[in-house]
């Protein structure tokens, strides 16, 4: 348990004195020392130079160890797969993109193939190979069912419908396989580093090519009884064509029904007369329809979830910006009487695969750093 404790502050706050680390464990100089000198024996912890600016002598400054191990990310969609590698600290060493088309259904393990592709693009640029890896972590458009193993709610992705698709992966890898919703993901990386790291109940709308929610009540999300928690994008709605038979079409013409037929990013620009997403929504008009259509949804969620903070993410809410999440609060006031706040995300980057690391690395640790 110390071990571990010691081990997080590392993690958490980064290089730290024996004295300090003694401080915030509670532990005493003779107990920390030997801790210290456990985890370097181990393999888990180094000196990285000192700290001066004290009487005495310079104390020596303690870090995890990048080394001690390694993890995989990737965000997958039906463009191709975008794969990072990591140290056990979460510094990204190694990225890679293979570009792909929906993989033809008599090609057999040709999922498979394209993901490893894309982790050996990214080992290689990081000077490693698959035995420095602990954990891979692949977010997706849909969720596993955690009944039949099987991919549900994205039929636009048909390689990744197997229900061997996980062992296959492990083989190709070398490392245990985790396959998240993509939604989900998108509400970790927001839970740690984005726009609800105060909350513990809130709701991440994805507003992009696909429509989705990732749902976080008490600090743990929301998966439902066959992973399709969140699936807002075929909930019906006033105006909207019923989403039957789970058609979900991103090529652009038929946004297959529902919450997404009103609010993805080709019903938001066909709204628009087929302009660019960022023209469509600098557009008031486009703006205010875009806004009430979304109320209207959120608003539903919010009447049953009642969530402290909902975050409006992806590329509809990025164009849209404040001027869209002001219109949508503006809408919401009468529609539902709690009152959640509501945000733009503000992640830097893809926050799907930010949230498939931060995922693998919290999986990666619990191995890592088992001293027992």
């Amino acid at each position: 348990m110390n071990d571990r404790a010691a081990l997080d502050l590392l993690t958490a706050h980064g290089p730290l004195t024996r004295t300090r680390i003694g401080e915030l464990t509670g532990l005493s100089k003779p107990t920390a020392s030997q801790l210290l000198t456990r985890l370097e024996s181990a393999g888990l912890v180094r000196t990285t130079g000192s700290q001066s600016g004290r009487p005495g002598p310079n104390a020596v400054l303690y870090e995890i160890d990048p080394r001690s191990g390694h993890v995989a990310a990737l965000s997958a969609g039906p463009t191709g797969i975008d794969a990072v590698v990591a140290d056990i600290t979460g510094a990204v060493v190694g990225s890679c993109r293979v570009e792909a088309g929906p993989a033809a259904k008599d090609v057999g393990h040709r999922t498979a193939q394209l993901v490893a592709e894309a982790v050996n693009g990214a080992l290689l640029a990081a000077g490693l190979d698959h035995d420095d890896l602990r954990c891979t972590v692949i977010g997706t458009p849909g969720a596993i069912d955690p009944h039949t193993g099987q991919l549900r709610y994205a039929p636009h992705l048909p390689g990744w419908h197997s229900r061997t698709l996980r062992a296959d992966l492990a083989e190709v890898l070398g490392t245990p396989v985790f396959i998240e919703n993509d939604v989900n993901l998108a509400a970790i990386a927001e839970q740690y580093e984005g726009a609800a790291q105060d909350h513990d109940d809130f709701v991440l709308a994805y507003l992009d090519e696909g429509v989705g929610a990732a749902i976080v009540l008490g600090g743990t999300l929301l998966r439902g009884a066959t992973g399709g928690a969140g699936e807002i994008g075929y909930m019906p709605l006033p105006g909207a064509p019923l989403a039957r038979g789970g058609v979900r079409d991103w090529a652009g013409d038929d946004a297959g029904g529902g919450f997404q037929s009103q609010v993805s990013t080709p019903a938001v620009r066909k709204l628009a007369g087929g302009v660019p997403l960022a023209e469509a929504l600098a557009d008031d008009a486009v703006l205010d329809q875009v806004a009430a259509m979304l109320a209207t949804g959120l608003a539903a969620v919010v009447a049953v979830v009642d969530p402290e903070l909902v975050v409006l993410s992806g590329a509809v809410a990025e164009a849209g910006g404040e001027a869209l999440r002001k219109r949508v609060e503006t809408e919401l006031t009468g529609l539902i009487l709690p009152r959640p706040l509501l945000r733009i995300s503000d992640l830097d980057g893809d926050p799907i695969l930010t949230g498939a690391l931060r995922s693998a690395l919290t999986q990666a640790r619990d191995t890592v750093f088992d001293t027992t």
